[in-house]
C-alpha cells in the first residue's frame, strides 16, 4: 500500500478565506494587461475589442496580429443599435454569447437571433451530397439574413470563403464581419481575401483564431455601444 502523499495546503482556501468577485479579478486582469501590453499602435475604442482578446487567451501575441477595418467598430455599433442579427458559424459561439449584454444595447434581442444552420439536418443532407464542407451549407441557407447582420466566423475558414465569395459574386453586404477562423488550411488565405473585399472587418492575421475570441470581439464590441450610447445621453 502506498504512503500517503503530503500535500501542500490547497491554494483554493486563499480565496475563501479572502473572497474576490469575478468584477474585481476581471478589473485586475485588465489592468495587467494594460501594464504589459504596449496599446499604441490602436484607438482606445480597438484596445477595448484586443484587450477583451488577450484576456480570453493570454496572448499578447496579438497586438501585432489584430487588423480593423477603419469603418469597423462604428458599423458594428450602428448595427447592434438598430437589433441587426448576427450569422455565426459555429454553435459554441452562440451558445457563448450573452443575451443580457445584447438586449443591453437593443432590448428587442432574442437567442433566435443569432443564427447558426451547421448543425441542421438539411445542411448535413446537402453535404454529404456534394462532397463540402457543410460550413458552406449552412452559410448559404443563411443568405436571406446577411444584409446588414453581423457576421462572426471562430471556427471554419471555409464559412468564411463563402461569405467572402457571396460578398463578391452575390453583392451581400454584413454590417461587419469578424473573420478569426482557426486552423492550418485556407485559414490565411480567407483572411486575406476578406481584408480585400472593401466590407466592414476585424481579423487576426495568420493561423490564430477560435470561437472564444470571436465572442469576445462580439463581447467588446456591444460593451463600446452601450458606452457611446450612455456617453449620449
Amino acid at each position: 500500500m502506498k504512503e500517503a502523499v503530503n500535500m501542500k495546503r490547497p491554494f483554493v482556501y486563499n480565496l475563501y478565506e479572502s473572497p474576490v468577485a469575478p468584477e474585481e479579478i476581471e478589473r485586475r486582469s485588465f489592468e495587467a494587461i494594460d501594464r504589459e501590453a504596449d496599446a499604441s499602435r490602436f484607438t482606445a475604442e480597438e484596445w477595448i475589442v484586443v484587450r477583451r482578446m488577450i484576456h480570453t487567451t493570454a496572448d499578447f501575441g496579438l497586438i501585432d496580429g489584430v487588423e480593423f477595418s477603419p469603418d469597423a467598430i462604428g458599423a458594428a455599433v450602428a448595427a447592434f443599435g438598430r437589433g441587426a442579427p448576427l450569422y455565426v458559424d459555429s454553435n459554441m459561439i452562440r451558445s457563448g454569447l450573452s443575451v443580457a449584454r445584447l438586449t443591453a444595447v437593443w432590448p428587442e434581442y432574442t437567442r433566435e437571433m443569432i443564427r447558426c444552420h451547421v448543425a441542421d439536418k438539411d445542411v448535413a443532407g446537402e453535404c454529404a451530397a456534394a462532397g463540402l464542407p457543410r460550413s458552406i451549407f449552412a452559410v448559404r441557407k443563411a443568405r436571406p439574413w446577411l444584409d446588414g447582420a453581423v457576421v462572426a466566423i471562430g471556427n471554419a475558414p471555409v464559412a468564411l470563403l463563402e461569405i467572402n465569395r457571396m460578398v463578391m459574386e452575390e453583392g451581400i453586404r454584413p454590417a461587419v464581419v469578424i473573420g478569426m477562423p482557426v486552423g492550418f488550411i485556407h485559414v490565411i488565405e480567407s483572411k486575406e481575401e476578406l481584408a480585400g473585399l472593401g466590407i466592414p472587418y476585424i481579423t487576426v492575421n495568420g493561423r490564430r483564431g477560435g470561437s472564444p475570441m470571436a465572442v469576445s470581439v462580439v463581447h467588446s464590441l456591444l460593451a463600446i455601444a452601450e458606452a457611446r450610447r450612455d456617453a449620449s445621453t
